[in-house]
């Protein structure tokens, strides 16, 4: 997603070190049970980080990603590089992708694609504290985080995908996006955030980002991006789920 110099770092992995490129750290994960790694925008992050091992969901320091609580047109802010945890396995592991697939260090299903992002929403209570992020699926890598602020998990759902349809658009990328919430959808077609949370001093930050995502909508044309349903019955939860249920 970015043509900025990357350094990887394998904790549990086929070789265990520091790497300059993806298609090397892929070599080390890809396949490999439990693996453990994270990418780092310097080398001298990258050695630091590699004398430590982190605990699963770890989120030190990592390259930048644009902010959608400033535009998602032309902001950036810190954000964490964490690697997609799915469903914990008997050992508490997720499973590996099948040998077969070498694009992607996900389990991903077979028709679904690798170089598409994935979107979801949290919200602790409905309304309550709220937040959303899109991951990569080729590298399991959180591309954007926004949260948590005072909302509905619908509202997050919706702003994901545009703040995902912004951040494609922005650096001119096609790519398919997957969400698991069929109301986001309909939000994101019908260009309107249907939110029945009341508009208050308390949420009016929250509103005034959802007025610059309807009008983002209204002003670009995203019709060359696919906007796929996650189907969590068959695939299992999308894998920008924060895993709370």
């Amino acid at each position: 997603m970015s043509s900025t110099p990357k350094y990887y770092v394998v904790w549990r992995g086929r070789e265990p070190g520091i790497y300059r490129t993806w298609e090397a750290c892929q070599q080390q994960v890809a396949g490999f049970p439990c693996a453990l790694f994270k990418s780092f925008k310097s080398e001298d992050e990258a050695k630091a980080a590699f004398a430590n091992t982190p605990e699963p969901n770890s989120a030190s320091g990592a390259p930048h990603a644009d902010a959608a609580n400033q535009g998602a047109d032309n902001a950036e802010k810190p954000a964490d590089t964490r690697s997609y945890k799915p469903a914990a396995g008997p050992k508490g592991c997720p499973p590996p992708p099948p040998d077969w697939r070498h694009d992607t260090v996900l389990p991903l299903p077979p028709e679904v694609k690798a170089d598409a992002l994935a979107v979801d929403a949290a919200c602790s209570g409905n309304p309550g504290p709220m937040e959303y992020r899109g991951v990569y699926l080729a590298t399991g890598q959180q591309i954007f985080h926004y949260g948590p602020v005072h909302g509905t998990n619908n509202i997050g759902e919706f702003l994901a995908i545009v703040h995902a349809l912004a951040l494609l658009k922005q650096r001119g990328r096609t790519m398919t996006i997957y969400t698991d919430s069929r109301n986001a959808l309909l939000w994101v077609k019908a260009r309107k955030c249907r939110t029945k949370l009341e508009r208050t001093p308390r949420t009016e930050q929250l509103f005034q980002l959802i007025e610059r995502a309807e009008q983002w909508l209204r002003t670009h044309d995203y019709s060359d991006i696919p906007i796929i349903k996650w189907e969590t019955k068959r695939w299992g939860e999308v894998p920008a789920d924060f895993g709370r249920k």
